[in-house]
């Protein structure tokens, strides 16, 4: 996707190039190394420059589904693809065993699975929409990190299966549950930990696991003094988003969202660049970024709040560089956005997807679409595809109008996001892995 300015560079942009590299080395498969893809924002790349990929339109439990392989316990992290392996993680309801899988992409065949963490006294995850096996994995050639939040992080090497480090020192109280997912940057790997009583990010090195930087939220809480219970358990102080890279000016940036604040850091050194202040706090979604522009959800309270902010600041820019800010019932708290070609997808928990300009903040259209949804959508071969907790994906074409393609349903529910390789779609359900694509019978 092109920009307008030829000092911006943005993350979409380094993702297609590392994705030609991938086809280069794997053949004709488009991988899915991290939450929202390789580009973190939700774009399914393609093939050799062509323009589509072959995703399946429209599938059943009958119709299109190439495999389906249960997956014990419970977890909502969304599956990474590289080479021919899928890898994911469970745990157990309880939260005592924490768990990690490979699979065969082609087959759905089980080719490892191991516990890698156990915990004697988890805690309470306090709600149904989230697990002790959320954060997706991030890969890479040769290795694989998986990561529970403050009950381990551990990198696998993608050939042996063998555990090459880990780490259980890295303190959180989650309260409501790990989900923000790692990051990898250069010889980096990014973990974010926002919980009732530590907010901080933190860097390790990949290669041994050793803690390169650590940098705290800088948000000033002033609720010393709250009788409000939730204020007084540290429920307003946490956070679930994933952060994501861009370039701006011919420089990264990492944009993250916390309770309280959006952030931008030097991913390199850790050091906080810019932020911004809001009123809310349990951000889930991931951010997206278009020339010059980042777009942050707040999270739950405050209101909920879409805001769009220019990243050429520095220290606090609440007041200089917000250009936009929205907030009506049909900002989501939980799924991420969507972009594409100047306009700005959403769907809300309770199943509303709008569009809106990006520039502005202008609504184009909004539209029901049924059920609840916790899973980020994708954007591959002209198409937008939404997957809600109930099981249904609807299927529409971007644009200044409102267009339903197709509307697919699978039994056991969605609130993972879809993952893709090639020409096959990924869908975790809360009891299985499906893999759907377009011509192949039920095996």
């Amino acid at each position: 996707m092109p920009h307008s300015h030829n000092q911006l560079f943005s993350r979409q942009a380094l993702g297609w190039l590392c994705a030609a590299a991938t086809l280069i080395s794997v053949g004709a498969r488009a991988d899915w190394p991290e939450f929202r893809g390789p580009t973190g924002d939700g774009y399914v790349p393609v093939a050799g420059g062509t323009r589509l990929a072959g995703l399946p339109l429209r599938w059943s439990e009958t119709e299109n589904l190439r495999w389906r392989t249960p997956i014990h316990d419970r977890g909502l992290s969304t599956p990474v693809i590289l080479s021919n392996q899928v890898w994911l993680t469970t745990a157990t309801e309880a939260g005592h065993d924490f768990f990690v899988l490979c699979l065969d992409a082609a087959t759905g065949k089980v080719l490892f699975d191991e516990k890698l963490f156990h915990c004697d006294n988890p805690e309470s995850q306090g709600n149904n929409v989230n697990s002790y096996a959320t954060p997706s994995p991030v890969i890479e050639p040769g290795r694989v990190y998986v990561h529970f939040g403050s009950y381990g992080t551990a990198c696998l090497d993608t050939a042996t299966h063998q555990v090459l480090w880990q780490r259980q020192d890295l303190p959180c109280r989650h309260f409501r549950g790990a989900s923000s997912s790692p990051v990898l940057f250069e010889n980096l790997l990014i973990l974010t930990l926002d919980g009732a009583d530590l907010q901080y990010l933190v860097a390790l090195d990949k290669q041994t696991g050793k803690t390169v930087w650590k940098t705290n939220r800088s948000v000033a809480w002033n609720d010393a003094d709250s009788t409000d219970s939730l204020t007084r358990q540290g429920d307003r102080r946490k956070a679930h988003s994933t952060p994501l890279l861009i370039e701006f000016a011919g420089k990264p940036q990492l944009l993250s969202a916390g309770a309280k604040a959006a952030y931008a850091y030097d991913p390199r050194t850790g050091r906080e660049l810019w932020r911004v202040r809001h009123e809310a706090w349990s951000a889930a979604s991931r951010p997206v970024y278009k020339d010059g522009l980042a777009f942050f959800i707040s999270g739950f309270g405050g209101p909920t709040e879409l805001l769009a902010v220019r990243v050429d600041g520095q220290g606090d820019v609440t007041d200089s560089h917000i250009v936009w800010r929205k907030a009506d019932k049909f900002v989501p708290k939980t799924p991420s956005p969507i972009l594409v070609e100047g306009l700005l997808y959403l769907v809300s928990d309770a199943g509303v997807v709008s569009c809106l300009e990006c520039k502005t903040g202008r609504e184009v259209w909004h539209e029901s679409v049924g059920g609840s949804y916790a899973a980020s959508p994708i954007f591959g071969d002209g198409r937008l595809y939404f997957c809600n907790q109930q099981g249904k994906t609807t299927v529409m074409q971007p644009g200044q109008t409102s267009q339903i393609l197709a509307t697919n349903v699978l039994a056991n529910g969605m609130l993972a996001s879809p993952a893709v390789s090639g020409k096959a779609l990924f869908l975790r359900t809360r009891t299985d892995l499906v893999c759907i694509e377009s011509g192949r019978p039920v095996e």
